[in-house]
């Protein structure tokens, strides 16, 4: 492995861990010529997986433009960037188990805006007027309204 500091050809693994279940290694590396060190992620190669675009052009599958969505969404609000790469690798790992080799978009967004009801409302809110393309604050009320009844459901109050 390169350095990605000197960009020395070789490079000293330290220490690997097991993470994401097994499924992905971390080594740390150091670089014997500048001694300075860096982390490496491996994984296995999965079949691609393509993303049919609501205009039916397909593009492969880029888990950064799901993480720049989440991480817009996200802005300012309590969530760390570890739990938006789990966000990512879940929903990722979640459409390989399910089989697909073609998945539409919106299976994708509907992913998304599953993990982010459960991690934080506001981000929920903020992605989902954005993914349906609210036009009126009508849109918003209703799905503000309808996160507050499912609190209140959730607590066996009525609304």
């Amino acid at each position: 492995m390169r350095c990605p500091y000197c960009g020395a050809e070789d490079s000293k693994v330290i220490d690997s861990r097991e993470v994401e279940g097994g499924t992905e290694v971390r080594r740390r590396r150091e670089c014997p010529t500048c001694h300075r060190r860096f982390t490496t992620y491996e994984r296995y190669e999965r079949k691609p997986l393509r993303v049919i675009k609501k205009n039916g052009t397909r593009e492969l599958f880029d888990r950064k433009k799901i993480l720049n969505g989440l991480m817009k969404a996200c802005e300012k609000r309590p969530v760390s960037s570890e739990e938006l790469e789990r966000i990512v690798d879940d929903i990722e790992r979640e459409l390989q188990e399910e089989g697909y080799e073609e998945v539409p978009s919106s299976r994708i967004g509907e992913k998304v805006m599953e993990k982010l009801k459960a991690l934080d409302q506001v981000a929920y809110v903020r992605f989902a007027s954005v993914y349906r393309e609210f036009r009126d604050i009508d849109q918003f009320m209703e799905i503000v309204l309808s996160l507050s009844r499912e609190q209140h459901a959730s607590k066996g109050e009525s609304v």
